[in-house]
């Protein structure tokens, strides 16, 4: 054999012995991808909801009373919605509050809160 031959064959050995790199790559793809789909999925779920047609920034206002009567209006005027409209308007809120997680500043927090407790008010539950 001559030494040129010895030469490829250990480079020939030495490249099937190694994990190809593309591999890695489609995996972190996949993953990235994946958590992707999951946030448009609660984004999807706050803007077409079959619950309600919420009013844009309905979630930012300051006032909670100003909240609870946005979700109240949205709730009974919604034909799409498959229960009671003091039921709908609440879990809205609940999902909004609980997808938000530790990200959700703790004023925020509080004013939906307030607006959990408002909007049992104004439907007349409390």
């Amino acid at each position: 054999m001559t030494e040129r031959r010895k030469v490829a064959r250990k480079t020939a050995k030495r490249a099937t012995s190694r994990r190809p790199v593309a591999k890695k790559s489609r995996a972190v793809k996949k993953r990235s991808a994946k958590s992707a789909t999951i946030k448009r999925w609660s984004q999807r779920v706050t803007k077409e909801s079959d619950a309600l047609d919420l009013k844009r920034g309905v979630f930012t206002l300051t006032d909670p009373r100003k909240i609870a009567a946005s979700l109240k209006r949205s709730a009974e005027h919604s034909a799409r919605r498959k229960t009671g409209a003091y039921r709908s308007a609440l879990s809205m809120l609940t999902f909004y509050i609980n997808r938000a997680g530790r990200t959700l500043p703790k004023t925020q927090r509080h004013r939906l809160e307030s607006a959990k407790a408002e909007l049992k008010r104004q439907f007349g539950r409390a």
